[in-house]
């Protein structure tokens, strides 16, 4: 069952997000691709800056492929000092192109 993957708070803004990337993706300056992740079983990721903030949000096959991407997630928003937490459901519905 896919599973939605929501981050947003004070502590997250775009230049952290890049530094997020930047890590994750061995210095990529973008995310391209799914192959772009470290791990597999993204469906869907978008980022942006809206009216309550910096948001990312991403949808995941399972919640066991999110939890394996926040086994490698976790460590670097640490390091970096972010310390929202992100939200993860169930999709109640999902759809893609």
């Amino acid at each position: 069952m896919p599973v939605v993957f929501v981050h947003q708070g004070p502590s997250l803004d775009q230049e952290k997000y890049d530094e997020i990337v930047r890590r994750l993706t061995g210095g990529k300056s973008r995310l391209e691709s799914p192959s772009d992740w470290p791990v597999e079983g993204l469906l869907v990721h978008a980022a942006g800056q809206g009216a309550q903030g910096f948001r990312v949000v991403d949808v995941w096959e399972s919640e066991e492929a999110c939890n394996r991407f926040g086994e490698l997630l976790m460590p670097v928003l640490q390091e970096i000092g972010i310390d929202d937490a992100p939200e993860l459901y169930p999709a109640h519905a999902f759809v893609s192109a």
